[in-house]
């Protein structure tokens, strides 16, 4: 009878040797080992400790590549600095870069050290494997795959190797690490830490002092003030806005409320007669067919950067999520976004500018545990 017509008992495959399974696992699966080369038929040569060395060096260097990536990711200065401010405009500019080339290094140190292991310790081999129908005994099947995993991880030399096996283990660990505090290092910061315009709560939109907060277009020069009237704006079109006060004139504030996150609103122009469903509370946020939204996609935070005329529709590029303003209040429609665009109330001054009435009532971008749905 051939070894993949014979039904094994317990006691059989108890008395085998792993070498034994091993062997009757590969006869029960048809595969045939055309030719098998260990890398190092004569171990502890020099030239074996060096390539060991190698892959360790690799392990290494990601290890210590996560370090750092924690380290920049917790105590570099990340908060705005404006340019006139040469030297912490610099430091502040190196926050991303750091960020992303030691997590990259870190990857990539794992990866050519995995290869490297695998190019210079694992033996070459080719095994040639018969179609056949498969056997129904589980417990051969468990014992002799068993015995070919640990035959494999035997003849990779992983069990003798210790400075490669601490290494990667120093290498994967700390990557983990760092993969773990890049996933929560967002979430602990507390929002109600901060009041005012820096608030999770709040935007630059607020006025602290009851200044009045014109909409203000952005030129490209940072330094030019274009405040809009209605009539800049034709039936359909919209314009991307920011806050301005006349007390930003001359001072930093007049180019950073340009480039905070939260500030950028989509003020939007409806065709005459649209009659858009207005959110309770917010009946009077709107000037006309002028309406104001966060462009802050509140899925992950990309701008809602896209406005068709045809459909009504704000779009996220990032995911695709499409917010309906003709026949809603922004509403999300399709895609992975879930809540509206939170509004911005706004009217016209005597003077005939836009102005807001007032900063969202509502947290703009993502959600966070304590905001409200």
């Amino acid at each position: 009878m051939s070894e993949q017509n014979k039904e094994y008992t317990e006691a059989e495959l108890a008395e085998m040797s792993r070498d034994e399974k091993m062997r009757l696992g590969l006869a029960l699966d048809d595969v045939e080992l055309v030719e098998y080369q260990e890398q190092w038929p004569v171990k502890g040569t020099r030239a074996e400790r060096r390539a060991e060395r190698n892959v360790a060096g690799w392990f290494v260097l990601s290890g210590l590549s996560a370090l750092a990536f924690i380290a920049v990711f917790v105590f570099w200065p990340w908060d705005y600095v404006p340019p006139s401010d040469e030297r912490g405009y610099f430091i502040y500019s190196l926050y991303n870069p750091l960020v992303g080339f030691f997590f990259g290094l870190a990857i990539l140190a794992v990866g050519i050290g995995v290869v490297q292991y695998q190019k210079k310790f694992i033996p070459h081999e080719v095994a040639v494997q018969q179609r056949h129908d498969g056997h129904g005994s589980d417990e051969v099947d468990r014992q002799t795959a068993t015995a070919i995993l640990a035959d494999a991880g035997e003849k990779s030399g992983i069990a003798r190797r210790s400075m490669i096996k601490r290494t990667a283990g120093f290498g994967v660990g700390a990557f983990g690490l760092g993969a773990g505090v890049m996933a929560i290092g967002g979430l602990v910061r507390n929002p109600w830490a901060t009041t005012g315009p820096e608030s999770l709560q709040h935007t630059g939109w607020l006025s602290e002092t009851g200044e009045k907060t014109y909409l203000r277009r952005d030129t490209g020069n940072k330094h030019e003030v274009s405040l809009l009237r209605p009539e800049d704006i034709d039936a359909g079109g919209f314009e991307t806005v920011y806050p301005f006060r006349e007390s930003m004139r001359g001072t930093e504030e007049l180019e950073t409320s340009l480039r905070k996150g939260d500030a950028p609103v989509m003020l939007i122009r409806l065709r005459p007669g649209s009659k858009p469903v207005k959110r309770k509370g917010q009946e009077d946020f709107n000037y006309g067919d002028y309406y104001a939204y966060s462009k802050i996609c509140t899925h992950v935070g990309c701008p809602t950067s896209l406005f068709e005329q045809q459909t009504g529709r704000l779009l996220c590029p990032c995911h695709q999520s499409q917010f309906d303003v003709v026949n809603t209040y922004a509403k999300p429609v399709f895609g992975p976004a879930t809540r509206a665009l939170p509004q911005l109330p706004i009217t016209v001054d005597e003077d005939g500018y836009f102005v807001a009435k007032g900063d969202f009532i509502e947290p703009v971008g993502p959600a966070y545990w304590e905001r409200n749905a």
